[in-house]
């Protein structure tokens, strides 16, 4: 079953990605005609804001009024005077710049994956955001980070489309090619009001959010934003006060999603070596054992001790998703899982080590939250979800994924249980040694908590999702960096706080 999992995961999709580490992130897909236009989508209840219509946008001139025609004869100029560079940048944003932004905010993650290294002397300078050149640059783009800043990302873009709907069918104002047929559109017709645009929303409310999580790409995010928004004019869909109503809507959803951001805790989940020090010995009391940290060189504090105690988007209390106590040192369940263990170490067949580096997600990569964000892009457009669809589904499946890691993070800390490459003499890893504690598994907590939304999107393909996650909790164990519970248990974690997101998500309306 293994094995036909991964084969098909290298089929799937009709080879628009290979089996490889890495895979690649920019889908080679055109503009389609959308599976529904979701008119009632204003109606659906977002995230952040109570309702659609808490942002705010004037109502447009009327399409026979001087103002509009003059807009209208804007759009066409240029579309007359279009290069060919803007030409490829249209194919290139296609009408779901959704998944573009989310592939842009995979790239980052990727170029920001890397631990900071030592000074001179020994020590460690941790990434400061009040100093993002550094050195060490800022942000350390680890999973957790990435999963927050995929969820920000997700749920400002949703947010912001909500929106965007509600004033769309307020309005009803036509599409520039539809006021005037003689303008060209530059993809498939979808007879989606235009007013506010949709992809100005995205396009303004990704730039600023990811501009907040990756500082020095200001620049380049600005010219993205740029480049996105005289697409979407020469795409002959919009005229301006299209674009400038929805960037409204995207900055403003973005303000609000930055708020909460700049509250949640994050600030304080990387501690000093003083107050870790703490959490291992409150720990041991505890339990009398205590996670030691056995890569080399060893930085002197683990990936952010505190990562637990940032706010979730869908469970109140992260001790309601803390799983039980792991085996005790020494026990038979314990000495059991060395067995397995010394068995998969023995006997590592190239099918489990394929599976070890399919799944490995480690430095420079854009780890397993965005694993799984490129997954979603994939059936996003293989099941041609509109701009808000394809916000609601990464929306849902981010804030998962990020509950999920703040769950799996609070019970790394509370237990602080080791690693095997601690309890095992002479142990080794083929996949690297991570400095935090063992159970439960980030890969395992990570993976099932985005399979779970997903399998809830789209249902007819649960089952693979779920397999996959299987296997990326496996993954682990091959690899050497994880025992068997910590995927088992890590596995059930990710799903049970998944179904707090999934309960959300039945309730917003959208499955009316």
């Amino acid at each position: 079953m293994k094995k036909y999992i991964l084969s098909f995961l290298c089929l799937v999709l009709l080879g628009l990605f290979s089996c490889e580490k890495d895979l690649q992130t920019e889908l080679p897909f055109q503009s389609y005609e959308f599976a529904s236009r979701d008119e009632n989508g204003g109606n659906w209840k977002p995230i952040l804001i109570e309702s659609g219509a808490e942002l705010t946008i004037s109502a447009p001139e009327e399409v026979t009024s001087a103002a509009y025609q003059a807009e209208l004869a804007e759009t066409k100029s240029a579309i007359q005077q279009i290069n060919s560079t803007q030409r490829k940048n249209l194919a290139y944003w296609t009408n779901n710049p959704v998944v573009r932004w989310n592939e842009i905010a995979l790239e980052l993650i990727a170029k920001y994956n890397l631990i900071p290294g030592p000074n001179p002397d020994g020590t460690y300078t941790l990434p400061n955001p009040s100093n993002p050149e550094g050195p060490p640059a800022f942000p350390f783009a680890h999973p957790p980070y990435a999963s927050r800043a995929l969820a920000y990302l997700s749920v400002a873009q949703y947010d912001g489309l909500v929106s965007a709907w509600h004033y769309k069918y307020t309005f009803n104002r036509p599409a520039a090619y539809v006021a005037d047929p003689s303008i060209p559109y530059a993809y498939k017709h979808q007879d989606i009001p235009a007013y506010p645009s949709d992809g100005a929303v995205v396009a303004t409310a990704s730039r600023k959010i990811l501009t907040a999580m990756f500082p020095l790409e200001a620049a380049y995010l600005e010219q993205k934003e740029k480049e996105h928004l005289e697409c979407l004019l020469l795409s002959g869909e919009f005229v301006k006060s299209d674009l400038e109503a929805g960037s409204k809507l995207g900055n403003d959803i973005a303000e609000k999603a930055l708020v909460r951001a700049a509250n949640d805790g994050m600030k304080n989940a990387q501690t000093s070596k003083a107050v870790s020090d703490s959490i291992a010995n409150a720990a041991f009391e505890r339990f009398g054992w205590k996670w030691e940290n056995m890569e080399s060189p060893q930085r002197p504090v683990g990936l952010t001790p505190l990562f637990g105690k940032v706010r979730m988007w869908n469970v109140s209390r992260v001790e309601d998703t803390r799983p039980g106590i792991p085996p005790t040192l020494g026990s038979a369940a314990f000495e059991e899982d060395v067995k397995i263990l010394k068995d998969y170490a023995a006997n590592r067949t190239s099918e489990r080590r394929r599976i070890a580096n399919f799944w490995q997600d480690g430095l420079s990569t854009y780890t397993p939250p965005g694993h799984w964000n490129d997954f979603a892009n994939r059936y996003i457009v293989q099941y041609k979800m509109n701009t808000l669809r394809s916000a609601r589904t990464l929306a849902y499946m981010n804030m998962a994924i990020m509950d999920g890691g703040i769950s799996c993070w609070d019970a790394k800390y509370y237990y602080h249980y080791p690693r095997p490459i601690q309890l095992i003499p002479g142990f080794e890893t083929i996949a690297g040694t991570p400095n935090f504690p063992a159970y439960t598994s980030g890969h395992s907590v990570f993976s099932s908590a985005a399979a779970e939304v997903l399998a809830y999107i789209f249902p007819n393909e649960a089952n693979l999702f779920r397999g996959w996650a299987e296997e990326a909790a496996i993954s682990r164990v091959y690899g050497g960096i994880h025992w068997t519970f910590d995927a088992i248990v890590g596995t059930n974690q990710g799903r049970d706080v998944a179904q707090y997101t999934i309960q959300r998500a039945q309730q917003d309306g959208a499955d009316q």
